[in-house]
């Protein structure tokens, strides 16, 4: 598993294996099984998740009790409800599982000791919100100009994996349709 997390950074930064352990160290390994939640709405937000295998899903539930699915989170991405990460403020979202899932966690306090202790850590946690960013600029820009067939090949096109993982009931609510309709534009 620790493999998977050097060769993730290193997509973006080179470490030595002295500069790989203090990241390393960082970080705590946890496993959850199908259904359990990482995340509750109204809980605090202790990690943000580096997803070494398995399916996840962010969803934040409105104040009619809608439920609307955020993103989804597989295999080398990372996940939160990061709001509340950042501000140490109670959940707005609930993350849970998908599928039985292997995390690394990493607390606050971590990530500011690996981007004050490793400026190439800071780096690499730039550009990954940088990409997070555009992720959900692009999203915002979907959902304002496409429409469901549209917003539903872009995600094939984008993640033709995880449309093979995530039943249509929640892929049908991740792009705002119903289930019946999503049966329509994927026949």
């Amino acid at each position: 598993m620790r493999e998977k997390l050097k060769a993730h950074i290193e997509k973006v930064v080179p470490l030595t294996e002295e500069e790989f352990e203090f990241v390393l160290a960082q970080f705590t390994i946890k496993k959850f099984r199908k259904y359990q939640f990482l995340i509750q709405e109204g809980e605090a937000v202790k990690y943000s998740y580096f997803v070494v295998s398995g399916l996840l899903k962010l969803v934040h539930t409105d104040d009619t009790g809608k439920q609307r699915i955020v993103s989804f989170a597989m295999e080398d991405w990372w996940e939160s409800d990061y709001y509340a990460y950042f501000t140490q403020t109670e959940a707005t979202m609930s993350l849970d599982c998908l599928e039985d899932t292997v995390v690394f966690c990493l607390l606050l306090e971590d990530y500011k000791k690996l981007c004050d202790g490793l400026q190439k850590m800071e780096r690499f946690f730039l550009e990954k919100a940088n990409f997070g960013f555009i992720g959900s600029q692009r999203r915002i820009i979907s959902w304002l100009t496409s429409n469901a067939k549209e917003r539903y090949e872009q995600l094939l096109k984008q993640y033709p994996s995880l449309v093979q993982r995530v039943p249509k009931s929640l892929l049908a609510a991740y792009l705002g349709v119903s289930r019946e309709t999503l049966s329509r534009l994927s026949a």
